[in-house]
């Protein structure tokens, strides 16, 4: 499990594609420190299991799936990406649950700077954009970022001065491809409602609302208020 709150960005040494699957190389420094054979690093967002370190670098083997969710195979040696070691038990949640589970692909759309800021704008697909909710936490490329705005189409998150110089995100050009995890506690409830990712999402929560049997006197009745 990861917090979202980049320790470093490391530069990519080598890809290697095989078919469908390959590996990575990353540079690092601070993520090696403790850190053993077997251990997992977020790799713009992505959980890898960390299968050699030498020389100031690990090696992750990459999968088929993960290569088809993220935007791992676009990468390029000299390439600078995000990392975080999984969270110590007596650590601190600086940002929010992030599993490392890489839900899809959004696209940026539009940067533009305000004030100390930069709005960031990301379209994304319909199963991404359901499960985002304004003032909500997302997790782009591995970074722990608040929702500012979202509609059908598209959401945005304002970056300041200190997550910029951090992490990669402000590098991205236009049409550029991120890494997007939605906040696992509305998977969950998506999941248990019984919801499709599909464009009438508005449609099925009220129909799901007309159809329970759940009410204020249901629940004064059992103490719930």
């Amino acid at each position: 499990m990861f917090t979202g709150i980049i320790e470093e960005k490391g530069k990519v040494q080598n890809i290697s594609i095989a078919g469908v699957s390959g590996s990575i190389r990353i540079q690092a420094s601070r993520v090696l420190e403790g850190t053993k054979t077997g251990d997992s690093i977020a790799v713009n967002g992505v959980c890898l299991t960390v299968t050699s370190m030498s020389n100031g670098a690990f090696t992750a083997d990459v999968m088929a799936e993960t290569f088809r969710r993220t935007n791992l195979g676009s990468l390029q040696s000299g390439d600078f990406v995000n990392l975080e070691r999984a969270m110590a038990a007596d650590g601190r949640f600086g940002g929010h649950i992030v599993s490392g589970h890489i839900d899809g692909t959004g696209t940026i759309s539009e940067l533009k700077k305000e004030g100390n800021a930069v709005w960031v704008k990301i379209e994304a697909d319909c199963s991404i954009l359901n499960l985002i909710v304004e003032k909500g936490s997302i997790c782009i490329d591995g970074i722990s970022l608040t929702v500012a705005y979202v509609d059908s189409n598209c959401f945005k998150v304002s970056i300041i001065p200190h997550t910029g110089e951090e992490t990669t995100l402000l590098s991205k050009k236009v049409n550029d491809k991120v890494n997007l995890e939605n906040d696992v506690v509305a998977k969950y409830v998506e999941k248990l409602l019984g919801l499709s990712a599909s464009k009438d999402y508005g449609n099925q929560i009220q129909k799901k609302k007309d159809d329970s049997n759940i009410s204020m006197e249901y629940l004064e009745k059992f103490g719930f208020i």
